[in-house]
């Protein structure tokens, strides 16, 4: 990675979490190639999803990328698939993130170049979101998804919903996609010790922007049946302007009106360090501290 000159990342959503043959072979693309550095991917049988962590140099990542979407357009059946995750496509969401050598504008291209890519070569429809969106009501990738696989049979056909690439037409086993540019999302998820869904799903709606909550928070209420909890399942896109504590916080006030308590928190992927750092100076009440005094952030210069 120390030679490349350009590095982009990549954060694919897969929706399989429970069948590891499947994962293994939707990952193995990403493996052993050169240009390309998996980082790290996590599979949740509750969300019954693959989230996949990615860098590499653009051409080569866009391969790698292009190939992985193959496999799971081959693999994963949505008419069979159930989980808490909202889901429209086999590969539901594909974001790009400019880390090194390489600008936003450049994230844009390389998703349009995926995007035509993946709706001819496997006639799935592509909707551009977030940074690449082609127009603003679709920047929100919420709003593409809003109906998921099922709804998205008759929503595809209307005017305001055509795809960027692609058929206009869901594909009958792996739905639609979305595929953009993005700054760094920290996926971060605070577990409740209660299993009233509704709990989590209220404070959710409190939280999240749309609501009136924090500018930088998409969330929302799931439950994780294995342990009998529910969870508050967080996006935070712009953890440099929303932080991780206040998000955490504001969950453990809203979660006292029921009186119920925070038991755990997560995070889905990787995270950058800055966001922890910045979360720890909190807790710890650290006075002038600054990113300069982390030995590994030294070191890395």
């Amino acid at each position: 990675m120390s030679t490349w000159n350009k590095i982009m990342e990549c954060v694919p959503n897969f929706s399989e979490g429970r069948d590891l043959e499947k994962i293994d072979k939707i990952v193995a693309p990403f493996r052993a190639k050169t240009g390309v550095k998996l980082l790290d991917y996590s599979n949740d049988e509750d969300h019954n999803r693959l989230v996949v962590t990615v860098v590499g140099e653009p051409v080569a990542l866009k391969q790698a990328v292009l190939e992985a979407i193959g496999v799971a357009v081959e693999l994963i059946d949505l008419n069979k698939h159930s989980g808490q995750h909202p889901r429209m496509g086999a590969v539901d969401v594909v974001p790009f993130i400019p880390i090194r050598g390489c600008t936003m504008e450049e994230a844009i291209a390389l998703s349009k170049e995926v995007g035509e890519e993946v709706g001819t070569r496997y006639a799935v429809p592509v909707f551009l979101y977030e940074k690449s969106a082609s127009a603003p009501y679709r920047e929100n990738l919420a709003a593409i998804r809003k109906g998921e696989f099922e709804g998205m049979a008759e929503k595809i056909h209307q005017p305001e919903w055509k795809p960027d690439f692609g058929p206009a037409e869901r594909h009958p086993t792996a739905g639609t996609v979305a595929i953009g540019a993005r700054m760094p999302l920290v996926a971060y998820n605070v577990n409740l010790g209660t299993n009233q869904l509704h709990i989590a799903t209220d404070i959710a709606k409190k939280i999240r922007f749309i609501g009136g909550g924090l500018r930088y928070c998409k969330a929302m209420g799931v439950e994780l049946k294995e342990r009998g909890i529910v969870q508050v399942s967080i996006n935070m896109t712009d953890y440099t302007r929303t932080a991780l504590y206040r998000a955490f916080e504001l969950v453990r006030i809203e979660a006292r009106r029921y009186g119920v308590p925070v038991v755990g928190s997560e995070i889905i992927g990787l995270v950058p360090m800055e966001a922890l750092i910045d979360t720890a100076s909190y807790y710890l009440g650290l006075e002038d501290f600054s990113m300069n005094q982390v030995l590994e952030a030294r070191i890395m210069e």
